[in-house]
């Protein structure tokens, strides 16, 4: 049980260290300055995951992106859909008075919202490889905008094969307007997991 805490307790800074990385690769796009509340770490089953973003129905972007290298998996960064419309408004420069909520992205809006995921995964994910001494990689990112149940089907798939727990790292962002809540989801496969654990001296 000791040993299990321990885990958990890496992973948690693991969690703290990455969602910072992001978080300033986040203000350095939209040029705002944004602050992070400390993120709330989990490993959770994949039913229990869509629950935690708003329940199986909730309308979501997810960015999904496969890690290759020493980690194999996947990253999957969720926002509601309105929360993502706020993204790439103040990426854009764009001030909407009106409520997005269930309206889709046009290409414009999607490419931004690919190069949100793209670079704050990409911190996510660096200051992981820092810190297990790891080489990851990861694929061009595939953007989603579906029901959250729906998303994590596709996780859940791949992976429920070799483990049904994924990391979530819940990661809420906050700047001088909005409140912006994101949800990383990094699911390695059990091997990777190990590896990661191996590299950390556990």
């Amino acid at each position: 049980m000791q040993e299990k805490s321990i885990e958990f307790d890496v992973l948690t800074e693991i969690g703290n260290i990455g969602a910072g990385n992001a978080t300033t690769a986040l203000s350095q796009l939209i040029n705002a300055r944004i602050d992070m509340l400390v993120p709330k770490v989990d490993l959770l089953t994949f039913n229990e995951l869509a629950e935690i973003v708003g329940g199986a129905e909730t309308l979501v972007a997810g960015i999904l992106l496969s890690l290759e290298g020493d980690v194999d998996g996947m990253m999957l960064f969720v926002l509601e859909s309105s929360a993502a419309h706020l993204l790439v408004d103040q990426l854009m420069g764009i001030s909407s008075s009106y409520s997005k909520e269930g309206k889709g992205f046009n290409d414009i809006e999607e490419s931004a919202l690919k190069e949100i995921g793209n670079i704050i995964a990409g911190a996510y994910l660096s200051s992981i490889s820092s810190l297990t001494n790891m080489l990851i990689t990861s694929s061009v990112p595939y953007l989603s905008v579906d029901m959250a149940g729906a998303i994590l089907s596709v996780p859940a798939i791949e992976f429920g094969k070799m483990g049904d727990k994924a990391l979530l790292i819940e990661s809420q962002f906050k700047d001088l307007d909005v409140d912006i809540s994101g949800y990383f989801i990094l699911i390695p496969t059990i091997e990777s997991y190990e590896r990661m654990l191996r590299s950390l001296g556990l």
